[in-house]
């Protein structure tokens, strides 16, 4: 998930993606309450509402692990060598090479014990790739397909 806030471009991994709606086209996203970006999401000023999320393609999975390592960089300086574009609709970088990639506006946040729920509209699917096999993280490990 990226989202670019206006000083600096943000990323994480995120471990709970799941679509909830087909019309009107909603997802659920879950972010530990304490991060930085489910700070962006709640923050009284200017909080962040639109976003990108790409899902990741089993060949991603050092990507994932940048996104996920504590006091990581900016965004931009993880993606440096990784082709990405920014989204029109969000502002967000969107790696390229995954399973697909969303753009989406927040629409509802829920404090849900540790974590930040994060209900969105989809507002445009920039790409949807080849069917690769989908990058797989349960009980802390990678499985391999």
């Amino acid at each position: 998930m990226t989202v670019a806030d206006g000083r600096d471009d943000v990323g994480t991994t995120v471990s709970a993606f799941c679509p909830v709606s087909d019309q009107p086209p909603l997802v659920a996203m879950s972010l530990m309450a304490e991060s930085y970006a489910a700070e962006l999401f709640g923050r009284a000023e200017e909080p962040v509402t639109r976003f990108a999320v790409v899902l990741l393609a089993a060949g991603q999975r050092v990507l994932s692990g940048r996104f996920a390592a504590a006091g990581r960089p900016g965004a931009r300086l993880m993606l440096d060598d990784v082709p990405h574009r920014r989204g029109p609709d969000s502002g967000a970088l969107i790696v390229e090479g995954g399973l697909a990639a969303l753009e989406c506006c927040a629409s509802q946040l829920i404090p849900a014990g540790d974590h930040l729920a994060v209900i969105a509209r989809v507002t445009a699917v920039p790409y949807v790739g080849d069917s690769e096999a989908p990058l797989i993280r349960f009980r802390r490990h990678y499985i391999s397909r």
